[in-house]
């Protein structure tokens, strides 16, 4: 029996995997109070196969329920009913946004500014976060995506093992990536900006491609780079990070950026890795 216990951040995407996970034939519920996880784990164990796949969404809309969670998952626990935590984080910029685009309020701060509500959430869930089977963070995942992602864990026996990379490009004019892990600064490329008859052009066009990989120093980046990335992924992955932003800048986010963005990205992919790519700036050309 598959028991997936959803929980972590208001905003994080809780609702959405509830109906993926309803999708891939998991018996879902939304917000049960945690004193009544013990004895719905026991009817299932009894359905004697009927209900084989579970998924009970648990978060602070509990109210004062919510604190009882520990003690249900150790009753569980002592009864013999293994279970799964899967934790939806996301970066405070994104959940602001967010909860800006619902026009929705924050649980905890009915009234007041929804970054404060975030940040006492994020301490009333720290440790139930350090007890997570798995944390997904969907800051910068799309729907599509985050289905995907949900589809691996089911399918592989509870445990994403893929590390998820998004590689950004972005434009250090229109400001610094703020959520990446590393970010690799690309302006000692020359500049198609200045060169007649690229500049209305974007990194991503073969013109703008051919012109970069003239320069001997593009290809020595991106061999060092590939190298490095390899080397530190796997500790990544045994450190239980699921999620790497790597940013890669340039000016104005459009030309040399967005190139060696491409190129990391299939890199990456080459090597199996699990690879988001998005150019934030892109559209800023004029």
């Amino acid at each position: 029996m598959r028991f997936i216990i959803v929980t972590g951040l208001s905003g994080a995407g809780k609702t959405l995997v509830s109906h993926y996970l309803e999708d891939m034939g998991f018996f879902c519920i939304d917000n049960l109070p945690p004193k009544l996880m013990p004895k719905f784990a026991e009817l299932c164990y009894q359905s004697e196969g009927k209900i084989d796949k579970i998924a009970i969404v648990v978060d602070i809309r509990g109210g004062g329920f919510f604190d009882d969670l520990f003690e249900c998952l150790e009753i569980m626990k002592e009864s013999g009913y293994t279970y799964e935590i899967l934790y939806l984080d996301a970066s405070d910029e994104v959940l602001v946004r967010r909860y800006k685009e619902s026009r929705r309020t924050h649980p905890l701060v009915k009234e007041g500014r929804v970054i404060e509500g975030i940040r006492l959430e994020r301490q009333r869930l720290e440790k139930l976060r350090e007890a997570a089977t798995n944390i997904i963070d969907t800051s910068n995942l799309q729907p599509k995506q985050l289905k995907e992602v949900i589809s691996k864990l089911v399918s592989n026996n509870g445990k994403y093992e893929k590390l998820i990379i998004s590689v950004i490009s972005f434009g250090f004019k229109h400001g610094m990536l703020m959520d990446a892990d590393m970010v690799f600064d690309v302006r000692f490329l020359p500049n198609p900006f200045y060169i007649e008859g690229l500049k209305e052009h974007t990194g991503r066009e073969p013109v703008v491609k051919e012109y970069l990989f003239m320069f001997p120093e593009t290809q020595i980046f991106l061999s060092k780079l590939d190298e490095m990335l390899e080397f530190l992924i796997p500790y990544y992955i045994k450190e239980g990070k699921n999620q790497l932003v790597i940013g890669i800048g340039c000016t104005g986010g459009v030309h040399r950026s967005v190139t060696i963005a491409d190129a990391v990205a299939d890199m990456l992919r080459k090597h199996g890795h699990h690879v988001i790519l998005e150019h934030r700036d892109i559209k800023e050309m004029r």
